[in-house]
Order: structure tokens, then sequence, then C-alpha cells
């Protein structure tokens, strides 16, 4: 559907969400910096004659057709902002770019920093963030950069922590038990990113430590039972 927004009659008013901010002006017009509104709509005009907008939600983009006073014509296409990433106009750009930096071995952190950088903003128009780089990587299928790349966890990293597997062979624990310590704090560790393989800090005195616990509760367990 065409809009046609005649920039020259003194009757049109610019919608709120669309009207120019001042950075934005600022950058466009360094010698009038210190217009108001009013002067800003009156600049325009002298420069454009008409406006057409085309909405396109299938593709999540909004053409501009602009017709300066002096005749010339501008075409222009902006990303609009949608409510989901099936409308996302830069959608296939977007995915593109998440896959060549998960092969790069950049995590979610990382990944965001740089589509922020690059232009490539969420659905909304917003900021990436990690956690949003996560949803897409799993909306695509995309798994997460491990820290030995296709391998299988190690027992041990090489910076001396322990992985899950690792973790509960060390203090004669079941997996799952590991992930519950962590949770309530009788573990410390850390994950570089979500989905990423823990690294699990344990000394060899809390180690001895935690298997002399558990070999006494597995004692009383027996004795109870």
């Amino acid at each position: 559907m065409n809009t046609r927004v005649g920039v020259a009659s003194s009757r049109y008013r610019l919608p709120r969400r669309t009207a120019l901010r001042s950075s934005r002006w600022a950058r466009i017009f360094p010698n009038c910096k210190a217009a108001t509104a009013v002067e800003r709509k009156q600049i325009l005009r002298l420069v454009i004659k008409d406006v057409i907008l085309d909405q396109r939600p299938a593709s999540g983009q909004v053409w501009i057709r602009v017709v300066w006073q002096t005749g010339a014509v501008s075409e222009h296409k902006i990303r609009r902002n949608v409510n989901s990433y099936r409308e996302y106009a830069d959608i296939a750009t977007l995915e593109s770019r998440v896959r060549d930096l998960v092969v790069a071995q950049k995590i979610d952190r990382e990944i965001a920093t740089t589509l922020n950088a690059e232009g490539l903003l969420s659905a909304r128009g917003r900021p990436l963030s990690a956690g949003e780089v996560h949803l897409l990587r799993k909306r695509w299928n995309i798994p997460t950069v491990k820290i030995n790349g296709t391998e299988h966890n190690p027992l041990q990293w090489p910076d001396g922590t322990y992985s899950v597997k690792g973790a509960a062979a060390a203090l004669s624990i079941s997996p799952q038990t590991v992930f519950k310590w962590l949770q309530k704090g009788r573990l410390s560790g850390r994950q570089p990113a979500k989905g990423m393989p823990w690294q699990i800090t344990v000394s060899s005195l809390q180690i001895a430590e935690l298997r002399t616990q558990v070999r006494r509760t597995n004692q009383s367990k027996k004795e109870a039972s």
C-alpha cells in the first residue's frame, strides 16, 4: 500500500515516530543544529516536494520515494522494526553472519557485539544481546562454540579446571550430582556462554574433603537401609 506524504503542504504534520531526532538532524544538517521542530519542517519543505511511502510487511522494509524541489527523485529502502523474525528484512544476512561468527569461534556475547557494530539489530530494532543470539542459534540449529572444538570434553581442561565428567570422576559422584552442586553453590564453575561446557574449579584439598563427605553419606544410607 502506497502512502503519499505531502511535505510541501503546510497542513501536513510529521508522525511523531518518523520525526527527525536531534542527533540525526545534526548529522544531516550540521549547520542547523539549533533549529526548532517547526524550523526543521520549514527547511524540509524548502528541499523536498513530495514523499511516497510503501510499507511491505512481508519483507520487513519500508520503501521511500523522495521527490526533491529540483525535480530529482531518489528511492530508499529502510529496514522496519517488526514483531517477529519471520518478517525481518535481513534474516538471511543475519543467519549467515551468525554462522560465520560461530565458525570463527566467537561466543554469543562476542557475536552480539559484532552484529550490533555491523548494524544488524534485533527484529524490534534494539541492540542484540547474548541471550537473543543464543535463541537465534537454537532457531537455526547452530551449535555453540566449544572450548575444544568438536572433540569430546576431557576430564580436565588445559587451565586445570574440570569438566562435569571430570569432576564427577574425581569426586566419585554422578554428573547429575555435579550439576546440583553447581546450582547450590557447593561447587564453583563457569560457562563462557550458554550451552558451552562447564569449567569447574576444585582444588586437591576440596576433592579430598568432598570425597570424604560422599563416603560418609553413602555409609549412612547403607546403615539406615
